[in-house]
């Protein structure tokens, strides 16, 4: 009839484990509007969320009938199942948004036991920490059904601004998760080794800081220029030569060790170009380590 409005959509959710990202990502939803149930082994957890507006649901069943799009957030699909097996006749219907951190090949089985027992998974791996949750500029990677992303893109576009599909094999949201995790736990642990080599020399990190930003920047210009050279297999030693940068390496372990501080990760990264040298890619650039890399050590 002429005036009447189309009615909108119930924009809800269900979200699962409220631990520090838990709870950001059920605050973002209420802060965006959306009708929240929560549900968590340690109730009290829910305590804040359900004084701003949120349903606590009495239990598990109850929270995943509520909603059809279900957000887990727990420690790894280890705890995944542990938590919804005992409500497993309620996944029926329900899209589970897993941002659970895990591997690869556990994102795709658990996507079969969710589709088993009628449900669909939406593998998740956010990119930022709890504090990031909510920001237009925070991504988070997904991977599975396509339809199921598309339909309650909204809604993940509450948790992280920018929801990224990266197709639909289910573990390759995990997959893009861990290549950052490889990254950044390697760099983290390369700042606090410089602080251990400074502090050793009576300087602090906020002496360092400076120069180690300016170290950090440089790297997406070494990425750019080796990452075609490393997947068209060219490891030509005309820029650079692993024998030089073993010499380098080397350099950085001595200095470690003169000053007293604790040497595992440089001896670690002095070790992996050692093996380069007996591979006999003496001549070629430093890039054909990661040929090495590529095979177990086993």
């Amino acid at each position: 009839m002429p005036g009447t409005s189309t009615p909108q959509p119930r924009r809800s959710v269900t979200v699962i484990g409220l631990g520090p990202m838990g709870q950001a990502m059920a605050g973002a939803f209420l802060d965006s509007g959306y009708d929240v149930t929560v549900w968590n082994r340690t109730a009290s957890r829910a305590d804040d969320l359900v004084a701003r507006g949120a349903v606590l649901a009495p239990d598990l069943e109850k929270a995943l009938a509520a909603n059809e799009l279900v957000v887990l957030s727990l420690t790894d699909y280890d705890a995944v199942y542990a938590t919804l097996t005992p409500a497993e006749t309620a996944l029926t219907g329900r899209v589970l948004v897993n941002l659970s951190s895990d591997t690869p090949e556990k994102a795709r089985a658990a996507a079969r036991w969710a589709a088993e027992r009628g449900a669909v998974q939406l593998t998740g791996g956010v990119t930022v920490p709890p504090s990031g949750i909510g920001k237009a500029e925070s991504s988070t990677f997904y991977s599975g059904p396509r339809e199921a992303f598309d339909r309650h893109r909204t809604a993940l576009e509450v948790i992280t601004g920018r929801a990224d599909h990266q197709g639909e094999d289910p573990g390759l949201a995990a997959l893009m998760y861990q290549i950052g995790m490889v990254m950044f736990w390697t760099s983290m642990l390369s700042f606090w080794q410089a602080v251990a080599l400074a502090d050793a020399n009576g300087l602090k990190a906020a002496d360092i800081l400076p120069h180690a930003v300016e170290t950090a920047h440089s790297l997406p210009g070494f990425f750019s220029f080796y990452a075609e050279r490393v997947d068209a297999g060219v490891h030509t030693g005309d820029v650079d030569r692993l024998a030089m940068g073993t010499a380098s390496v080397e350099h950085v372990l001595h200095t470690h060790a003169d000053a007293g501080v604790g040497t595992a990760l440089p001896a670690a990264v002095v070790e992996l170009f050692r093996r380069g040298m007996d591979a006999g890619h003496a001549a070629d650039s430093f890039s054909s380590l990661v040929e090495l890399l590529k095979k177990s050590e086993a």
